[in-house]
């Protein structure tokens, strides 16, 4: 399967247009309907129906896969070119929002006292975007967060020839309105808030799909979606009553709103690091100094 021809089909399906998907490949649309027309006869079935544009059955599940291939041929791509690539001081570091805390701070003003000169750069992003960068070249190391069971990794995706370095646990907490009736709990149960309202914030918070996932249940629905990484904005919409969100315990207790801490089930909000399997002479130095 051409990943020229994959990359079309994604683009395709993600714009529902096909001059759409030219403008941003920088094809023509003639090339672009050549290639689906190409990709269709290698799998022997039609994938995209035209009017109006979306996929079909067959075009559902290859769009399963399409992404994740399409991110390791860059992965790889990048991991070689790494071998080529001579050291520098430069460090890209992607991170998340609640995984970007003082620890990790503290590390960064001490690696670029130390490794002069350092050019740092430090993203905040969606815990996705965070890995994919990591795994495309695009940063150098990633910081992410997520929760897990105490002795259990995060569910991170298949990374391919990466590194993954537990760098903190803390208790994870609910943020709720200071007028909420458990805002003065000294801790609550997860999966007595299922039925709660909570705000759906997947690249700052906990993601819902995570919350259901480890309380075993399909409640934790959203009264609204946040979008970005804002975590101050998360914030003031939890404590005006939006809906609840997840956050770490020592993040949320300096935000607006009630950080009550979680006892029930029993998790850990963990921070990871992750970096190419031969990383930069700055990542081995950052990773000994968040190492806990």
């Amino acid at each position: 399967m051409d990943p020229h021809l994959l990359r079309t089909f994604v683009a395709v399906l993600d714009h529902r247009s096909f001059s759409a998907a030219a403008s941003a490949l920088g094809y023509t649309q003639s090339a672009v309907s050549q290639h689906i027309a190409a990709l269709e006869t290698d799998v022997g079935t039609r994938l995209v129906a035209r009017r109006p544009v979306a996929p079909t059955p067959a075009g559902r599940r290859l769009m399963e896969h399409a992404p994740a291939l399409l991110l390791r041929l860059d992965a790889a791509r990048a991991d070689v070119a790494r071998l080529r690539q001579a050291r520098s001081t430069r460090l890209t570091l992607a991170c998340s929002p609640a995984a970007l805390g003082p620890s990790v701070a503290r590390a960064l003003a001490h690696l670029h006292s130390t490794a002069r000169p350092l050019d740092l750069e430090v993203r905040v992003q969606g815990r996705e975007e965070a890995i994919e960068h990591v795994l495309t070249g695009r940063a150098d190391a990633a910081l992410v967060d997520g929760v897990a069971a105490p002795s259990d990794p995060l569910p991170l995706p298949d990374l391919g020839p990466a590194t993954i370095l537990a760098v903190a646990e803390e208790t994870l907490a609910v943020l709720f309105p200071h007028g909420h009736p458990l805002a003065r709990r000294r801790s609550v149960r997860l999966t007595d808030l299922a039925q709660a309202q909570w705000i759906d914030a997947p690249d700052t918070a906990v993601p819902l799909d995570r919350l259901r996932a480890v309380c075993r249940t399909d409640g934790f629905r959203p009264r609204i979606r946040h979008r970005g990484t804002d975590v101050h904005g998360l914030a003031a919409l939890a404590a005006a009553g939006h809906g609840l969100t997840a956050l770490p315990l020592p993040l949320a207790a300096t935000l607006a709103g009630a950080a009550v801490p979680v006892h029930g089930p029993r998790l850990v909000h963990r921070t990871e690091l992750v970096h190419p399997a031969d990383p930069a002479d700055a990542v081995r130095q950052l990773t000994g100094l968040v190492r806990p």
